[in-house]
């Protein structure tokens, strides 16, 4: 080549942009477990919303949301208190299709057995376009079985919230076509410990009350209500708190700050502070834990579908880049040692989204099964804990897959990895989860009687399961203290994991997954799985994602 010929205006052996294709129809795993779960019924609606999520349109609104950050307006120019986030139009666009497919609301309308399933699935492809926007939509169909505890609430509330208009007017909630609901729950001397919370509840009868202190993280703060703690004389207490008041006048609630964070940034956080802001109780005074963690449950659900979703959408990144960058030779794809890898990548995102089904289907098998009950009352903290601490390290492995290329901000890959640790810290971090496992043992029997049953009913199929198993249930039966929290949950993790792939996975990747999580010998780095076979390699990154 001659000087003259040299072409400075083009790169070559670069991969095209990942874009417009179908989320749904791409991942295998995820297709299977809602077949055999159950909900076949959601594929349809499924395929169509994993066409709109990998749309080039989706992909780019999830950029601009996050490039352009909500902004908070304390006050208007006059010196009027307004309290209101503006966001940029990728978020209302994001919310919009979110909330007209059904993603928030599913659970409650379907009306058929795999409602939680078919939530979880379109949650899944949702959340792999931007986190922020997931949370407004998680607290939304998570806050139902709250609001439920009060008749009076539910039929107010309830209609609007399980509409499938998006309505983002700053305007009193019973003038709206549909609503979403945000929670307040923690306070700056706290955190996770919320018996400390100081914020005051002063009755004025008839179940309403005023509220008096501050939050130090109000998530979604432009929802059209929220879920608050507050002390009353019989105790901590569970409230509706709306942004206006019942007349249409704006409830006394001030947003201080919005929370400049790590990730999540495309939604908005807020330190909020209540000057005798009108509330209305949720059940019984004294019972404000158990009443809200009818909707943290569910937000600790989708936690788990939320990480195995951001680990998966960023694995197809690192297979499609694979799959056409060349180097010594060959392309990435088809050097053994990447292969391995990325194999091993893909084991890790299709055993996390079996995990996150396979509760969905338990709290589908819950409304009619106490012992399904009893099996996700340590099942999901379980999920939740392993598969949110399993997709930060998993992203930091699939970065360096892409190199320079997936390290700078023109890549998804710096924001999903910006953004997965929200789901480990939100809802209770690792050791809280540990923790509520542990106590779930002791404090309720049956969902360790439920537990054990589950790995019984599962001897017999694979030799190394067994052995987990059976390890695993010495462990559970030994009387365990904090320092075992963590090792028992990651212990019930692999085993649910490896137990649900025998069932519905292809045979070879179950049985890649056994030996390579299960052996006594397994490594804890990436890229050494057991196998020289490149064939079956390619087979399991291929169930993760079908490269189309």
């Amino acid at each position: 080549m001659q000087a003259a010929d040299f072409d400075f205006y083009s790169s070559h052996n670069q991969p095209p942009v990942l874009g417009d294709y179908n989320s749904f129809t791409s991942n295998r795993i995820l297709k299977d477990a809602a077949h055999a779960y159950g909900a076949d019924w959601i594929h349809p609606q499924a395929v169509k919303f994993g066409a709109a999520m990998g749309s080039n349109a989706m992909q780019q609104a999830g950029f601009l949301a996050n490039k352009h950050t909500p902004v908070l307006k304390t006050h208007d120019r006059f010196g009027n208190r307004l309290d209101i986030v503006e966001f940029h139009p990728a978020y209302h666009e994001m919310m919009d299709v979110s909330i007209n497919g059904g993603v928030h609301a599913i659970t409650w309308t379907a009306n058929k057995y795999g409602g939680y399933l078919a939530h979880s699935v379109l949650s899944y492809l949702k959340q792999q376009i931007d986190e922020g926007t997931s949370c407004p939509l998680t607290m939304t169909f998570a806050v139902v079985p709250s609001l439920r505890i009060n008749g009076e609430i539910a039929d107010a509330w309830l209609p609007l919230a399980l509409s499938d208009k998006y309505d983002p007017r700053h305007i009193p909630w019973y003038d709206k076509n549909g609503l979403t609901f945000g929670m307040a729950i923690t306070e700056p001397q706290g955190g996770s410990d919320v018996r400390t919370n100081t914020t005051i509840a002063a009755p004025a009868g008839g179940g309403i009350y005023y509220l008096t202190g501050r939050k130090w993280f109000c998530s979604a703060p432009m929802s059209d209500a929220f879920l608050v703690l507050a002390q009353t004389s019989g105790g901590l207490s569970c409230f509706l708190v709306p942004r206006f008041t019942p007349d249409g006048i704006k409830n006394k609630l001030y947003f201080q700050r919005l929370k400049d964070k790590l990730g999540n940034r495309s939604n908005a956080s807020a330190e909020v502070e209540f000057h005798g802001a009108w509330a209305q109780l949720v059940g019984e005074e004294g019972r404000g834990v158990v009443n809200i963690m009818e909707m943290v449950r569910h937000t600790r659900l989708d936690c788990a579908v939320g990480s195995a979703a951001t680990m998966q959408r960023a694995l197809a990144e690192a297979v499609h880049h694979c799959s056409y960058r060349q180097a010594f030779g060959a392309t990435l794809l088809n050097q053994p040692l990447m292969r391995n890898v990325l194999a091993d990548l893909a084991l890790e995102s299709i055993g996390a989204t079996a995990l996150a089904m396979r509760i969905a289907k338990g709290f589908d098998d819950a409304l009619q099964d106490e012992q399904s009950a009893h099996f996700i009352r340590i099942a999901t903290p379980v999920a939740k804990y392993w598969n949110t601490k399993r997709a930060v390290i998993a992203l930091g492995e699939i970065i360096e897959c892409l190199g320079g290329n997936g390290y700078v901000e023109e890549s998804i890959l710096p924001r999903l990895y910006r953004d997965v640790p929200v789901n480990a810290i939100w809802e209770g971090s690792g050791n809280v989860q540990a923790l509520d496992v542990l106590r779930a043992m002791q404090k309720e029997p049956a969902s360790l009687t439920a537990l054990l049953q589950y790995f019984q009913a599962e001897k017999g199929n694979h030799p190394l399961l067994d052995l987990h198993l059976t390890k695993t249930e010495k462990l559970l039966t030994s009387n365990p203290g904090h320092l075992q929290a963590r090792q028992i949950v990651t212990d019930i993790a692999l085993a649910i994991q490896a137990t649900e792939l025998i069932h519905i996975a292809a045979p070879p990747v179950a049985e890649l997954f056994c030996q390579s999580r299960l052996a006594p010998d397994s490594s804890a780095g990436w890229g050494c799985l057991p196998t020289d076979n490149m064939e079956l390699l390619l087979q399991t990154i291929a169930y993760a994602f079908q490269h189309q």
